[in-house]
């Protein structure tokens, strides 16, 4: 079985052509379908500190550590180590999560 090679501008296009529902936007949808099983990493950044290699050796079990963010302060969302969004925390089923409010436009590279 052979691999097809996407070419970035025909994929532009395609997402393009499917965000417009066109003609177009039937062919986009199978070109995109072969990036829809790629895994990305996502991360929620809720601060950042500096530690000595001691300090974090004298760290127990209940250790406070004190971050760079305020409470109520949005998290950094990063997609493959990139930041591509700000959020505010939030309990879902117990569970710990992100709600996006802002998306974060990159400079082109």
């Amino acid at each position: 079985m052979a691999d097809k090679k996407l070419d970035l501008e025909e994929l532009g296009d395609a997402a393009a052509g499917a965000a417009a529902g066109g003609a177009a936007g039937d062919a986009g949808a199978s070109v995109l379908d072969a990036v829809y099983d790629i895994p990305v990493q996502v991360s929620a950044v809720l601060g950042r500190t500096t530690l000595q290699v001691g300090e974090i050796l004298k760290l127990e079990r209940g250790a406070v550590i004190e971050l760079d963010r305020r409470v109520g302060e949005k998290v950094d969302i990063y997609v493959n180590d990139r930041l591509v969004a700000r959020g505010e925390v939030a309990v879902v089923d117990d569970r710990l999560a992100v709600t996006m409010t802002e998306i974060v436009k990159s400079e082109k590279r």
